[in-house]
């Protein structure tokens, strides 16, 4: 990115790098722990993220016991085991696909808010759809956080919600590696389309 194009934007260069051109995809993690503080003030960033009708449907399941640690490995993709056992911190992402739930207390103004997501394949479709958003938000907040984020979809959901969230409300989006970078934590840097293999203007 040229120093012109660097200087259209707002944000200052050295947190557009933190934010997007420096951050990596972590697989390894120093010992360093990543503290309750440190995720209260992520939340506190990703909570600004839109969503339909200000739904909010992402629900984030921190595993931090051995024992819940224990419960998740076997459900992981073989390859994704060892750096998740070693990582600090874990989370498991998921929408909650009741979040219509909490609409009658956000929007006490609306009350047929709630009626809206009657239908559940709608309703769910939904939820899925806004948590995602809400899940590049997560990133960008461990990231803002000065930690590495190692985000993975190689995982059994099915299993993954059977284990975590049996009551069927929650839908397991993606597993989250939290910490700051290891020995070696990226591979090396993938090439990125530019900007006239993506944008067209009609």
């Amino acid at each position: 990115m040229t120093a012109t194009l660097n200087d259209t934007l707002v944000l200052p260069q050295d947190a557009q790098d933190l934010l997007f051109r420096e951050a990596r995809t972590a697989n390894t993690f120093s010992a360093e722990p990543v503290t309750d503080d440190q995720i209260r003030a992520i939340y506190d960033l990703v909570k600004w993220a839109p969503t339909a009708m200000n739904g909010q449907p992402l629900r984030v399941t921190l595993v931090r016991s051995d024992e819940a640690r224990e419960r998740l490995l076997p459900l992981l993709s073989e390859n994704n085991r060892a750096k998740t056992a070693a990582a600090p911190l874990v989370a498991i992402l998921a929408a909650d696909v009741d979040f219509h739930e909490h609409l009658s207390t956000l929007f006490p103004h609306l009350p047929g808010a709630k009626d809206y997501y009657a239908d559940e394949t709608h309703r769910t479709d939904n939820a899925r759809f806004n948590a995602a958003l809400q899940v590049g938000y997560f990133v960008l907040g461990v990231r803002a956080a000065g930690l590495a984020a190692g985000p993975m979809a190689g995982f059994d959901a099915a299993a993954v919600d059977r284990e975590f969230f049996p009551d069927g409300r929650r839908r397991s989006l993606v597993v989250v590696n939290i910490g700051n970078p290891g020995v070696n934590a990226a591979f090396p840097r993938g090439p990125r389309l530019e900007y006239d293999q993506v944008v067209e203007t009609v």
